[in-house]
């Protein structure tokens, strides 16, 4: 890659690192949002997630490989849910708890597989295999907790965006390198 795509990736994962965190705080520090602001909320954060995936495997230079078209399927998913939550805004809480399950886990499961898909394991690969980790951890605790109350989720999804903001920022500042 280029140093002008290395540049353009890190800025990508420091604005998702930002908005994780903006959503994380927002999440834990205010548990009792309604389900509408929570809903909207929620899919802002899952849309500039995709939004941002999207444009930024297109920026890079092996634009044909199989984690670019994987990373281009989990943006779209995304942005799809995110749109969707938009024009509903009155969905009910299961179906966004299965939602957020369900984004969680795919991005989760591709951030795992992404470092085996390229051609060798670089020193970010470690902070990005943590945060598919904890991705796929958050999405199972949602998964397999429906009946949790609605702080209980809003906090999971906070203290999810809470680890995995800074993960990404610091995965922005080793690209730099």
């Amino acid at each position: 890659m280029s140093k002008s795509d290395m540049s353009s990736m890190a800025d990508g994962l420091a604005v998702k690192g930002f908005f994780a965190v903006v959503f994380g705080v927002s999440a834990v520090f205010w548990p009792h949002l309604t389900l509408g602001t929570l809903v909207y909320l929620f899919s802002g954060y899952i849309l500039a997630m995709g939004v941002l995936s999207l444009v930024g495997s297109f920026s890079g230079s092996k634009s044909d490989s199989m984690g670019t078209w994987l990373m281009v399927l989990v943006a779209l998913v995304e942005v799809c849910i995110g749109v969707y939550l938009f024009r509903h805004p009155a969905v009910s809480f299961s179906t966004l708890i299965l939602l957020a399950a369900i984004v969680l886990i795919v991005r989760g499961l591709f951030t795992l597989v992404a470092p085996f898909l390229e051609d060798g394991m670089s020193s970010g690969s470690t902070l990005g295999m943590l945060l598919g980790l904890v991705s796929v951890v958050a999405g199972v605790v949602l998964l397999f907790q429906p009946s949790s109350s609605g702080v209980a989720f809003v906090w999971i999804l906070g203290i999810y965006a809470l680890v995995t903001g800074p993960l990404l920022l610091a995965l922005s500042k080793n690209v730099r390198e």
